[in-house]
């Protein structure tokens, strides 16, 4: 095979979200997991056509659903500094919560249902 020259900031495999509210959700990324947004291109109506964030160097690409693309949710896996803390300033933004923190064999770990239809794991991992 071939070696892979990826653009800086990116990475081989990457979600692609198609949500309602794509700017709320990059609100959203922000608050709880600290994302840092590395672009945003807009449509005519003033939607996103296209986002990129960036969480702890990995990236996500966002845009807002139109009649010709519906949502498309994804579930996430995100390791975070502290998972308890993460996990309340989700549901003190109005997420759901799916598994309340415990901890497991590969960390402490909860699971949300973030406002836009993402399901996300957050997890401290073991020292």
């Amino acid at each position: 095979m071939a070696a892979l020259n990826l653009p800086p900031n990116y990475q081989a495999v990457m979600p692609y979200l198609i949500l309602k509210d794509a700017a709320g959700f990059i609100t959203f990324a922000k608050d709880i997991f600290d994302a840092t947004e590395q672009m945003r291109t807009m449509r005519d109506d003033q939607k996103i056509m296209h986002a990129e964030i960036n969480i702890h160097g990995s990236t996500i690409m966002v845009a807002e659903q139109t009649d010709e693309y519906a949502s498309q949710n994804a579930g996430i896996f995100v390791y975070v500094a502290d998972c308890d803390s993460a996990y309340q300033r989700a549901l003190d933004k109005g997420a759901e919560s799916i598994l309340p923190p415990a901890d497991q064999s590969y960390g402490r770990s909860a699971g949300i249902k973030d406002p836009f239809g993402n399901t996300w794991w957050v997890t401290h991992p073991l020292s």
